[in-house]
């Protein structure tokens, strides 16, 4: 029943791709349909939790058919609740999304959840600028459920049409002789290098994530095969977890693609394409060097030491095993080099992933294996699907109540005003400001929204204009590891099974170059200019690597307290002065 379920749920996700545009509410409703059994019914033994789980599962697929099946309709009602049975519905759907994500990653983010939606019911009682006005009950909830502005909002987009269609390549992959190719891969470069499992999921997810652009795809794709890895060779999950959300956010900043952030940029600059990805370069570099630093401190902590080198897989075995993974891959990039949106890619690379299900370096060709490993794939794509959709199912309320209320936008005005003439003030509350509208816009809608209100000033303040836009997408990115929306943390989390919360106190110190990497560009604004002053950006760049190394020491290392704050002193200094 369940391989029929995980087919089910793969043929409707890649029929998507292939299907045209199909409206948001039928396709994300029906995703959220498909969920609910691998929520609430899968493993489950006892009668009694059975008959209710049964039963909220019922009830919740009979909510997403209605939205899908009077779709049009609901349009027609622009989020507003026209009747009692539509209220009752509305209801359902909350609690069953915020139930679904406690089962799946436990309290907390439901409970910021649910938070949300008592502010955005009772925020008109709260004084000051920070309430609202009141939203009537009917549009309020009308709007979460009923239209795309929570539920089935961008978010919950996202999990529908990318992160949904690269579990399920991962699963493919992990079911066959990829996932012990990739293994072998980071076993080998892991027998060398003090971390070598986490820091190939460093170099993966850099590449990956410049071409793809979705940090969100870049966790579902590679974690699905960098995660087990780093599993296996006994990483702390937590742990396992910070360095894939860190690195799939790392992505978009790599050059040559930067995602889709490098076109943008070069349409509000007028800046060519070929001078801001030199820009970005050297910053880019810095980020996931300190990402490799802060893996060896924590390498450190934790004892993990190289593999004992009788224990390395053989050359030629990982070579042969590494096709199995390098081949999809390899046609995944091609096709995305080639124009092809990520999805399409991905389905394509899934067929390819399919077929190598059959093949293994053994007795080369075996269908009963390859009908096996297919089973194995359908079932693991559907438990993976379910996990990380609740999730971030659960996270669009969030997104929605700030929308809704206007708090976000009134937070990013309240900072921007706060920062007088003083550029260092205004530019960390522009960071700031940049970090809650990543809360509630993707990525790249941050940094238009807030480049667009804090760019001219900055600009006026003497800073350049691709300083400017460097700085203000960089920090944009902060909410994919920076609670209480932190998407690729969520995802990461959900995938290992650890407490997010946790994952993401890791991936904050393992990111730390997220944090201070903008701030450093303006302190030293040769680091952006490689192609005129190549000597002072070397510099400069030597210069912030050190600096980057003493705070990660400082944030990471158990070492005495003194020598820790000794090193984030030095390292503040040596980075702005």
């Amino acid at each position: 029943m369940w391989i029929v379920f995980g087919f089910i749920s793969i043929a409707f996700h890649i029929f998507l791709i292939f299907s045209g545009l199909v409206p948001n509410l039928i396709s994300r409703p029906l995703h959220l349909a498909l969920i609910l059994p691998w929520i609430f019914l899968y493993n489950q033994n006892t009668n009694l939790h059975l008959i209710i789980n049964i039963t909220i599962v019922l009830v919740g697929i009979f909510s997403c058919l209605y939205i899908a099946i009077f779709s049009n309709e609901l349009m027609d009602q622009y989020g507003f609740i026209e009747n009692k049975f539509q209220l009752v519905i509305s209801l359902i759907l909350i609690f069953i999304v915020l139930e679904a994500a406690r089962r799946s990653v436990g309290w907390p983010l439901p409970t910021v959840s649910f938070l949300a939606i008592l502010y955005g019911v009772f925020g008109n009682y709260v004084p000051g600028e920070f309430g609202h006005p009141g939203l009537p009950i009917n549009s309020f909830f009308g709007t979460l459920t009923i239209a795309e502005g929570g539920l089935w909002g961008p978010l919950t987009g996202v999990s529908v049409s990318i992160v949904s269609i690269f579990v399920i390549f991962g699963s493919f992959l992990n079911s066959g002789e990829a996932g012990s190719g990739f293994m072998n891969i980071a076993t080998a470069f892991a027998g060398k290098l003090r971390g070598g499992a986490a820091k190939v999921s460093v170099i993966s997810s850099a590449l990956f994530g410049s071409i793809s652009g979705s940090a969100s795809a870049n966790v579902a794709s590679t974690g699905m095969v960098t995660l087990p890895a780093m599993i296996k060779l006994n990483y702390p999950k937590r742990l396992a977890a910070a360095v894939e959300a860190v690195a799939s956010s790392g992505g978009q900043i790599m050059p040559p693609l930067m995602g889709a952030g490098a076109f943008v940029m070069v349409e509000l600059t007028g800046v060519p394409y070929d001078k801001i990805i030199i820009a970005a370069l050297l910053p880019a570099l810095l980020f996931f060097f300190t990402v490799w630093v802060g893996i060896n401190f924590y390498c450190r902590i934790y004892n993990l030491k190289p593999i004992e080198s009788h224990n390395l897989p053989n050359i030629r075995i990982v070579f042969i095993t590494s096709l199995f993974f390098l081949i999809p891959f390899f046609i995944l990039l091609l096709l995305m080099y080639l124009g092809f949106t990520p999805q399409y890619a991905a389905s394509i690379s899934i067929l390819s992933a399919f077929l190598l299900l059959f093949f293994n370096i053994g007795d080369f060709f075996n269908f009963k294996l390859g009908i096996n490993r297919f089973y194995e794939a359908c079932i693991s794509s559907g438990k993976q699907i379910s996990l990380i959709g609740s999730i971030i199912i659960c996270a669009s309320i969030i997104i929605g109540v700030l929308s809704l209320t206007g708090l976000g936008v009134k937070l990013t005005s309240l900072i921007i005003s706060l920062s007088g003439n003083s550029i260092w003030p205004a530019l960390i509350l522009t960071g700031l400001a940049c970090l809650l509208l990543g809360m509630e816009v993707p990525t790249t809608a941050a940094y238009v929204i807030c480049v667009s209100v804090a760019g001219p000033a900055l600009v006026d303040m003497g800073l350049e204009l691709l300083q400017v836009h460097l700085f203000v997408f960089w920090f944009a990115l902060l909410s994919t590891i920076t609670p209480p929306v932190c998407g690729t943390v969520f995802i990461a989390s959900g995938m290992v099974s650890e407490n997010w919360l946790k994952v993401s106190i890791t991936s904050m110190s393992l990111g730390i170059g997220l944090y201070f990497i903008p701030l450093a560009m303006i302190a030293n604004d040769e680091i952006i200019k490689l192609d005129t002053e190549s000597l002072y950006a070397i510099i400069a760049f030597v210069k912030v690597a050190i600096s980057l190394v003493m705070l990660s020491y400082a944030l990471i290392t158990k070492s005495l307290i003194f020598f820790r704050l000794l090193a984030f002193g030095l390292g503040m200094v040596l980075m702005f002065v």
